[in-house]
């Protein structure tokens, strides 16, 4: 079983990235699920979300303590949260920055997500829009494919300018 754990900022579309990935590996012929936690937490604040993917059924549905892939919307968050705790030992970090930090022991991505999402104008109530460009970026990194995200995106999104933005961040990721 592949787990993810994605931590963002509520408002920033974390919890939707992961119903989006979830699609996408369903879409790939796996089965997934996809879980935020979060409380009465308000736009801004912490928020994290699970996904599991796997050749067979899942039978788990809780939080996820030992990722194997942590997202990071957010850099900020890493001041408050540990977003490492956990991480499997050769487990992969990506982060939405447009320089690459270096976590020992993790293999680490990294794309101007935030960027990508202010050129194409995904933004609502002032803050950028995530969840589609990082999308994108894990198809780069082979978590799902690149045709399960586009189909995935425009499932649940009409406006092409989200596909465009998955499109853009696979592209521009670097590894």
């Amino acid at each position: 079983m592949f787990e993810v754990r994605i931590h963002s900022r509520g408002g920033q579309g974390g919890v939707t990235a992961a119903r989006l990935l979830a699609t996408a590996a369903l879409h790939d012929g796996k089965y997934a699920t996809a879980c935020p936690f979060y409380g009465a937490e308000r736009r801004g604040a912490p928020v994290v979300s699970f996904v599991r993917i796997d050749d067979h059924p899942i039978k788990v549905y809780s939080q996820i303590r030992q990722p194997d892939l942590v997202v990071v919307l957010d850099a900020s968050v890493m001041e408050t949260v540990d977003v490492l705790h956990g991480l499997k030992k050769g487990g992969r970090v990506l982060i939405n920055s447009s320089h690459k930090p270096e976590f020992a022991g993790h293999t680490t991505f990294n794309v101007d997500l935030t960027g990508i999402a202010l050129k194409e104008n995904l933004v609502v109530a002032g803050s950028p829009i995530l969840n589609t460009p990082v999308l994108g970026a894990l198809a780069k990194m082979g978590i799902v494919s690149r045709e399960s995200a586009k189909e995935a995106i425009r499932g649940m999104f009409s406006d092409e300018r989200n596909v465009k933005a998955a499109e853009a961040a696979y592209k521009e990721m670097s590894a």
